[in-house]
């Protein structure tokens, strides 16, 4: 099993390396850099980590966009063309099938919840003042 636990984390690196490029991950790809066929490594990706390679790759450029959502002001559609979803809408409805909702509503709510914990920061120090 560590040589299986050897492989995958090289798979990841391999797919956590290429993740931000413009074109998609192909897991023949990523078989032949691994050196294995992609049945192989699809089936020693799913026992090791619980998910097949595709849909790591997919979540993880989900969690990346969710990360642009909130800390860039880039607009949705280029968030989602960066993710490499054909449309806006298939980046939606993916999205809200992970998180829970949508892009917009995410966002708001991040930055609200991150705005409301910076005021609750800046009340509590407001009146401190430094002993020395």
């Amino acid at each position: 099993m560590d040589e299986k636990k050897k492989i995958v984390s090289k798979i990841i690196d391999y797919v956590e390396g290429n993740l931000s490029a413009p074109e998609r991950l192909k897991v023949e790809e990523i078989a032949r850099h691994a050196g294995y066929s992609r049945f192989h490594i699809n089936r020693m990706f799913s026992e090791v980590t619980g998910c097949t390679i595709h849909r790591y790759i997919k979540e993880r450029r989900l969690s990346e966009a969710a990360k642009k959502l909130v800390m860039d002001e880039d607009s949705i559609a280029k968030i989602a063309q960066d993710a490499l979803y054909q449309s806006q809408q298939a980046f939606s409805y993916e999205f809200k099938k992970v998180y829970g909702c949508t892009p917009l509503t995410y966002r708001k709510a991040r930055i609200n919840k991150e705005l409301r914990r910076k005021a609750v920061v800046a009340k509590h120090f407001a009146g401190w003042r430094c002993a020395a």
